[in-house]
Parts: structure tokens; sequence; C-alpha cells
């Protein structure tokens, strides 16, 4: 995927999110690639990585987690923020959500989430039902929208989004967007003293052992 491929979706869909290119590899790699690419050679072999169910169990997962860490901090933390002109909890779930909503809309086909407005959507509640309610939507709906494309489909062009941008990028974009934001949602969490229900669940099961022990 091109660099302005990434920018092109990146000003496009999340004005305020930063997002780079990937670096060229290092060490053997680098040399390898440097001298496959001086000789002209392509690597045909087949792909062996099935994007398509594994971004879906990405999303999936990912999904669990929000809603859980969502619902184990305080309604009352919901507009805490780590300093001045970050984004709150409440802006930080909505945040991710919208691009849940807005990602998929840049493949061509894609229906838009009913009801979903972008303008301002990342401050228009700070309720914690509310923002909970619009983690699980936003989720189902990009897990839908990749379960509704064919293994083709990520291949399929999107020159809208740069020359080399295809369906698979848009879908690579969405996904690489919610765990980069998921280590900071855990980060948000361990400063107002809360442990991730999963790895409190973790140490539960370990001390349990332990006593068994």
């Amino acid at each position: 995927m091109k660099k302005a491929t990434v920018m092109t979706l990146t000003v496009l869909l999340l004005p305020g999110c930063v997002v780079t290119a990937g670096t060229p590899p290092s060490g053997e790699k680098h040399a390898q690639a440097a001298g496959a690419q001086a000789s002209g050679t392509q690597d045909k072999t087949p792909p062996s990585y099935d994007m398509k169910p594994q971004a879906v169990l990405d999303l999936q997962q990912m999904q669990e987690k929000y809603v859980g860490l969502a619902q184990a901090i305080p309604a009352e933390k919901y507009t805490w923020r780590p300093a001045d002109g970050v984004r709150s909890v409440s802006e930080l779930f909505l945040h991710v959500s919208g691009a849940n909503y807005g990602f998929p809309v840049l493949m061509t086909g894609t229906a838009p989430a009913p009801g979903f407005q972008r303008e301002g959507f990342e401050k228009s509640t700070t309720d914690k039902a509310k923002v909970i309610e619009q983690l699980n939507k936003s989720f189902t709906y990009a897990i839908a929208s990749v379960q509704a494309m064919t293994n083709a489909d990520f291949a399929k062009p999107e020159r809208k989004l740069g020359p080399d941008a295809n369906d698979g990028d848009v879908i690579y974009l969405l996904v690489v967007h919610s765990h980069e934001h998921l280590g900071q949602s855990i980060a948000y969490a361990r400063e107002i003293g809360i442990v991730p229900p999963w790895t409190a669940a973790a140490e539960k099961k370990d001390g349990a052992k332990a006593d068994k022990e």
C-alpha cells in the first residue's frame, strides 16, 4: 500500500488521526528486497493469509474488549481526559465508533450505517450507556461490512483513494485503527485505576490455580 494511499484515507476519514506508511524492511530482509528489485524478479508465492476471517475475528475480539472496558469504567469518569486538548474517555470511545462507521463506506457499494452523522459525533454524548451502545452498533456494522465481502472484493480497486488503493487497504486500516486505540483505551483505564476485565479474569484464574496448588 503506497504512502499516498494511506494519507488519502486518513484525510478523508480521520483528520485528527495520524497514520503512517510502513517503514522499509531492515537488515537481511532489506537486502533481499533490494536484490529482488534489482533483478526485476517478483515474489509469486501464493498468499497463505486469508484477510477476511482474520479481520472479522480481530474486530469481534476488539468489540468484546472495548465494551468490557467501557462497562468497567465508572460513568463519572467518562469526562476524564489525561490533559487539556486530549480526547476524554467518552470522546475516545466515540472516535473509535465513528471510525468503525466511516471506514467501510470508503468501499464502493457499502451502504452507510443508518442514522450516523459524522459531524460532531465524538462530542455527541458523555452518557455511559449511550457510548457503549455506539461501540456495539459500530462494531456490529463494521463486522457485517467485512462479512458481506467476497474474497475477491479485497482486491477491488478504489481509485478515488489512490492509484494503488483497494478495498483490502480499507479493511486493513479499519482493523489497525481499532487496535491502536485499544492500547490507548487501556492506558486511560489504568490511569484512573481500572484493571482491564480480561486481565482481572486472568489474574483471578491464576490466583485460584495457585490456591489449589
